[in-house]
């Protein structure tokens, strides 16, 4: 079984190939690069380097989001045009799952963040068992104050884990002190080795034609809109 793995789901970028559960390959970068022209050379360059075409691929996996509206996109229509050319099977994972599967077997809280601007974060809670991450509280578009609300109830060590935990890390040891541990450098970015992995232990397999990425929240224009027309967002 040979998979692919593609993760744009924000600033870095990380392509992977997997085969019968080997890592063949795999290409992480954390520069601010367009992946809109990025992303599609990086999986060329890695089919060519461990001598393999696209045909040779069983199955993709993708990073699905929270994360750059952009970048999500990107990443899912690579994803999508991909499996439905080559009429492979295609699975979407939580990009937050990504991360935390960076840091499995930490007992405790397991907390992948990335930064969303204006005092917001994405972030999740999982906690590892035997079965593998484990939803603590879901995927979701937080203030700061909020996650860190959600956390202080669990009453348990928290793990987080992104490269943007960096810009939050004063606040989170403030409010959670010691309780409140960060990931070394090389844990966080998002690794498309680390995506297929939870690929391969999920069920869910998309449907290719009405799979779309999971924002967790409306683009600024959206929102922006539902403003003039006097409602609030996420209401009718």
């Amino acid at each position: 079984m040979i998979w692919l793995g593609i993760d744009t789901a924000n600033t870095p970028l990380s392509v992977a190939i997997v085969k019968d559960g080997v890592l063949m390959m795999e290409e992480n970068t954390a520069l601010a690069v367009n992946h809109s022209l990025s992303a599609m050379p990086a999986i060329e360059n890695l089919l060519n380097k461990v001598g393999m075409t696209p045909a040779d691929i069983d199955r993709i996996a993708v990073s699905e989001g929270p994360g750059s509206y952009t970048g999500v996109r990107i990443g899912v229509t690579i994803a999508k045009t991909l499996a439905w050319t080559l009429e492979k099977p295609l699975v979407g994972i939580s990009s937050l799952k990504v991360l935390a599967s960076n840091v499995l077997f930490f007992d405790g809280i397991i907390c992948p963040l990335v930064d969303a601007r204006r005092g917001n974060v994405y972030a999740a809670g999982y906690q590892f068992d035997k079965s593998g991450l484990v939803s603590v509280f879901e995927d979701g578009h937080y203030s700061l104050d909020e996650l860190i609300a959600r956390l202080t109830e669990q009453e348990k060590p928290v793990l987080f884990v992104g490269k943007d935990t960096a810009l939050h890390e004063q606040a989170l040891l403030e409010q959670l002190g010691h309780r409140a541990t960060f990931a070394p450098l090389q844990f966080n970015l998002p690794r498309a080795s680390s995506l297929i992995h939870a690929a391969e232990h999920s069920a869910r397999e998309a449907e290719v034609h009405t799979f779309v990425p999971e924002y967790r929240r409306m683009a600024e224009a959206e929102t922006n809109w539902l403003k003039a027309q006097g409602k609030e967002p996420g209401r009718g």
